[in-house]
């Protein structure tokens, strides 16, 4: 599943994947598959990144527009 805002949120922050890849306990290239679609994104790793942005993991899904 590509994750269009995730890489949104990132480089709206000026934050680098390594970055947030550290922050997830994965390596910079698992990150870059999360970004990209490549690689699925684990339910763990999608909730601590809705709490690093302060955003709903319906956002960064995109069900919904509020953050």
């Amino acid at each position: 599943m590509y994750l269009r805002r995730i890489g949104d949120l990132r480089e709206d922050g000026d934050i680098k994947q390594v970055e947030i890849a550290k922050y997830l306990g994965v390596s910079q290239g698992t990150y870059s598959g999360y970004e990209s679609g490549r690689v699925n994104i684990p339910l763990e790793a999608l909730i601590k990144l809705a709490e690093f942005y302060h955003v709903s993991v319906d956002y960064l899904l995109e069900r919904t527009d509020e953050r």
